[in-house]
C-alpha cells in the first residue's frame, strides 16, 4: 500500500523525465465519481479548512503516536516509497468513545516519492467511495507537516505477499478464483462511475486480503478521473508499474478503463502460472511474464505445462483454459480487443459456484486429487456455454464409480472424510506471523 517505485521494480514516468520521482504539486484533485460533498478539497489547505471529507475521521499526530505504540519498529507492517506502515489500534485510549479498532496507519515520508498530491488523491477518492472490494479509508492526519493514512487492517495482507513471499503457504486455485473476482468486481465499480476512475496502477501488491482472502483495491495516488463527454482518452504523464501498464499507455500517454484491464490481465496471469510479472532470476526469455506466457496461454498442451504446479490437480482443465483464455484477451495489444471490467467480472463468476462433487463428475475423476478436491470451486459455464446437466452428471458419475470400483469398490479410501478434513483445515490455516504485508512490488 505504497508507491509505484521499489527495489523490485521500477516507476514509469514520461520518457524525458524516466527515473525521476514525481513532482510534488498543488494541483487540484477534483472527483467526478459517485458521491460528491459540497466542497472537494484542491489541496492541503483547503482540505484542513473545511474539514469533515466524507465519512472519514480526522486524528491528531499525538492519536496515531498512542494508537502505534508510538511508531515502534515491531509495529511496522511494510515500507515503500510513500513511507511506513504501522500497525495499530484506536480504542478508548486513543479516543474516547471510538470502539477498539485494528488498523493500518500510513506516514507519508516527506523525502519518499509520493507526495501531497497522491496522499490528498486518496483522501478524496477512498473517503468518497464505498464499495467491499475497496480498502476502507478509516481516517487522515494533515498536523503541520505530518500526512498520515488510517486504513482497516488487512489480515492476510496483499496478494504480492501470499503468491511470491509467503512460500510455505500455497493458495489454492479457488482462492485464487475468488481473489480474481473481487479485484475485477472493484475495478468495475471505479469504472463504472458516473465518471469513470481509473486506477492506473492495478498490480498483486496492491490488492489487500482480509481474513476471508476477500480482494481489495488499495493505494489511490495514481487514480485519475476518466475521459468524459466525446473523449476517448485521458492524455497523462505516464506512471504507474512496470510489467502492469498497458502498451499504448506506455507509448503515447493515452489513459483510458482498458489500461486498467491489461493491469489485471498481468495479475490475472500471475495467479495462474504463480510467477511474478517480471522476474530477472529467470532465464531471459523468461524475464517478462506477459511476453513470455501470452502466446501460450491459447494452446492447451503448452498451457497446462506453464500453469503453477502447485495447484495441480485442483481445477478443470477446461476451466484452466478458459480463465487463460481471458487473461489472453485482456493483455490484447489492442485496447479495443480487451473486454470490460464488467464482462470480465460476469465472466469469473461463471466459475465460482461449482460443487466439488460436480468436478469430479466432469473431470472422471482423473483431475483433481483426493486430497485437494474440497478446495475447488469453479463452474464449467462460460460465454453462453452450459455446465453438464444432471443426466450428463449421471452419465460422468457412473463413469467415475467404474473407475473406482476397480480399485476401491466403489467406496472411499479407509479414513478418508477425516484426512480430507484434515487436509483443508491444515491448508487453509494462516501463517504464524503476519510481517512486512503493506511492503510495496
Amino acid at each position: 500500500m505504497g508507491a509505484c517505485i521499489s527495489k523490485d521494480s521500477h516507476l514509469i514516468q514520461n520518457p524525458d523525465v524516466m527515473g525521476s520521482p514525481p513532482h510534488k504539486s498543488d494541483n487540484a484533485i477534483v472527483l467526478g465519481a459517485v458521491i460528491v460533498p459540497p466542497l472537494i478539497p484542491r489541496d492541503v489547505e483547503d482540505l484542513r479548512r473545511n474539514a469533515g471529507n466524507g465519512n472519514v475521521h480526522i486524528f491528531s499526530y499525538d492519536e496515531l503516536r498512542s494508537a502505534t505504540r508510538n511508531f515502534r519498529p515491531d509495529q511496522i507492517l511494510g515500507e515503500g516509497g510513500f513511507g511506513r506502515v504501522y500497525r495499530g489500534v484506536i480504542d478508548e485510549n486513543v479516543r474516547p468513545g471510538f470502539v477498539s479498532t485494528q488498523v493500518a496507519v500510513k506516514e507519508l515520508n516527506q523525502e519518499g516519492f509520493q507526495g501531497d498530491r497522491e496522499w490528498l488523491a486518496e483522501v478524496n477518492y477512498l473517503g468518497q467511495l464505498s464499495h467491499p472490494n475497496l480498502v476502507k479509508l478509516i481516517g487522515y492526519c494533515c498536523e503541520d507537516k505530518h500526512r498520515l493514512l488510517v486504513y482497516e487492517y488487512m489480515a492476510n495482507g496483499s496478494l504480492e505477499k501470499q503468491l511470491f513471499r509467503w512460500i510455505c503457504l500455497t493458495m489454492p486455485w479457488s482462492t485464487r478464483m475468488k481473489i480474481a473476482l473481487g479485484a475485477a468486481k472493484g475495478l468495475a465499480f471505479l469504472h463504472g462511475a458516473e465518471r469513470s476512475i481509473i486506477y492506473r496502477d492495478f498490480k498483486t501488491s496492491n490488492v489487500l486480503l482480509d481474513e476471508d482472502y476477500n480482494a481489495k483495491l488499495s493505494d489511490f495516488g495514481l487514480a485519475k478521473e476518466g475521459p468524459m463527454g466525446d473523449q476517448t482518452h485521458v492524455s497523462t504523464r505516464v506512471m504507474g508499474t512496470y510489467g502492469y501498464a498497458a502498451p499504448e499507455y506506455i507509448m503515447t500517454g493515452h489513459l483510458t478503463a482498458r489500461s486498467d484491464v491489461y493491469g489485471f490481465g498481468v495479475v490475472l496471469l500471475e495467479l495462474l502460472i504463480g510467477r511474478r510479472a517480471l522476474d530477472k532470476s529467470r532465464p531471459s526469455r523468461e524475464h517478462n511474464l506477459v511476453e513470455w506466457a501470452r502466446p501460450l496461454l491459447i494452446h492447451d498442451k503448452k498451457l497446462l505445462k506453464i500453469l503453477d504446479p502447485r495447484m495441480e490437480g485442483q481445477y478443470l482443465t477446461k476451466t484452466a483454459q478458459k480463465v487463460a483464455n481471458l487473461a489472453y484477451q485482456c493483455l490484447s495489444q489492442n485496447p479495443r480487443g480487451r473486454p470490460n471490467m464488467s464482462q470480465v467480472v460476469e465472466i469469473l463468476e461463471a466459475f465460482q459456484d461449482q460443487t466439488c462433487e460436480e468436478v469430479l463428475f466432469q473431470s472422471g475423476g482423473s483431475c483433481v486429487t483426493l486430497y485437494e478436491v474440497c478446495e475447488v470451486t469453479v463452474n464449467d459455464s462460460f460465454e453462453g456455454k452450459k455446465v453438464l446437466s444432471k443426466s450428463d452428471s449421471n452419465k460422468e458419475a457412473k463413469k467415475l464409480g467404474r473407475k473406482r470400483s476397480k480399485s476401491t469398490n466403489g467406496s472411499n479410501p479407509p479414513g478418508f472424510d477425516e484426512t480430507l478434513k484434515q487436509s483443508t483445515e491444515n491448508r487453509m490455516k494462516k501463517p504464524d506471523s503476519y510481517v512486512d504485508v503493506y511492503n510495496k512490488v
